[in-house]
């Protein structure tokens, strides 16, 4: 992209934790004049040492409002809590800010329509930070199915094994929580942590939209003390075949999250953390493809100077947010049994005993854990 004839006013909401790495972007964008990071709303004022260097001293506040209107920021770049998501995103859309909004967009499907159509009404856009659909991987495997490179696409199976200590739980009040003081919160691991399987699975499928979705069955579990699920298995329905992602946060060995595409005539895996693709098919040997990708705030300021497209919107993930739906009315996610998992002392993290190759047969074969055997699993629960 070229830079803008002035650098966008962008302010921060949210700069610590995650919001450490829209600080670095912050910084690498300003450095090239495509935006200025104006202000930064934190409950706590960031300490000079907590500031890249090069970034100023931007403006700090603890209303977001207040901090929109001193700063005539263009864009709001929203990184809080889940649960107050829909609130700041309407609180900057009333101001006139666009935004980028991390995933996920919001708790409830209902909140994803109230920020969706608040967004619309105010006329500003809006970008959900599922930063893999950023990667040029996604249309160029788009373009290898349309082209029959596989043949006929019979579904796309999704897994990520990644592991988290128990102090990841600890690290909010909100972390590995359903529901805080009354109000959703869904931090699940196919909601937050390994939300880009999903979406970029149900994108590859061009199944994006809230009414691509016919059905969810899910299977929720945990080995950790928590509400929250932390291994799970999801079967989307879509018309254009199912989209069956499996993900843990209790790995035995971790690996790179991937989604893969199974046609009739050959396999396409995307490991979507890393751009790269691999294309097997009958007749041919293994083609293997590394991809680049854009920037989804640099995308979101070609949008507001140039007109290009936004990589993804509402209406690009709103089919997700209707599996992020039947996950928070499912029942709670059931306890694993003691003998299904054990402790890590070095890493201090549970470890759920033979996950890896389980996460990894439902991707390649697209059924749910009970369908597989696992002897813990609980019947699917169906929402439609």
């Amino acid at each position: 992209m070229s830079a803008p004839a002035v650098p966008v006013p962008v302010v921060l909401a949210g700069a610590r934790g995650h919001g450490r790495r829209h600080l670095d972007n912050l910084r690498r964008l300003q450095e090239r004049g495509t935006v200025r990071l104006a202000g930064v709303c934190e409950l706590t004022p960031l300490t000079a040492g907590e500031l890249p260097d090069g970034l100023g001293t931007p403006e700090q506040s603890t209303d977001l409002g207040a901090l929109l209107d001193t700063t005539g920021a263009r864009i709001a770049v929203i990184c809080t809590p889940i649960p107050t998501h829909t609130d700041l995103a309407l609180t900057a859309a009333g101001r006139g800010a666009h935004l980028l909004l991390e995933k996920p967009p919001a708790p409830s499907y209902a909140e994803f329509r109230r920020m969706a159509d608040g967004v619309a009404a105010a006329g500003v856009s809006c970008q959900i930070g599922f930063q893999s659909l950023g990667s040029h991987a996604v249309p160029a495997i788009r373009r290898l199915i349309a082209d029959g490179a596989i043949g006929e696409v019979t579904g796309v199976g999704g897994a990520g094994a990644w592991a988290r200590a128990e102090s990841y739980y600890r690290r909010a009040p909100w972390a590995g929580k359903r529901r805080l003081d009354g109000a959703d919160v869904v931090d699940g691991v196919l909601t937050n942590p390994l939300a880009h399987a999903v979406a970029t699975g149900l994108a590859l499928l061009g199944t994006t939209r809230a009414e691509d979705v016919t059905g969810v069955e899910t299977e929720l579990l945990r080995a950790n003390a928590i509400e929250s699920d932390d291994t799970s298995c999801v079967r989307i329905t879509t018309p254009r075949g199912p989209v069956t992602v499996a993900a843990t946060l209790c790995a035995e060995q971790p690996g790179e999250p991937y989604v893969v595409v199974h046609g009739a005539r050959g396999r396409i895996t995307f490991w979507y953390k890393q751009d790269r693709v691999l294309l097997q098919r009958a007749g041919h040997g293994p083609e293997e493809f590394l991809h680049g990708r854009a920037d989804l705030l640099e995308n979101l300021v070609d949008h507001l100077t140039d007109g290009t497209p936004l990589l993804a919107g509402p209406d690009a993930t709103g089919a997700f947010m209707k599996v992020v739906e039947a996950i928070r009315l499912a029942p709670d996610p059931a306890q694993l049994p003691p003998d299904a998992w054990h402790f890590d002392p070095g890493a201090r993290r549970r470890v759920v005993t033979g996950i890896d190759g389980l996460v990894a047969s439902c991707a390649d074969t697209l059924a749910l854990y009970s369908e597989l055997g696992a002897p813990w699993a609980l019947p699917k629960e169906v929402s439609t």
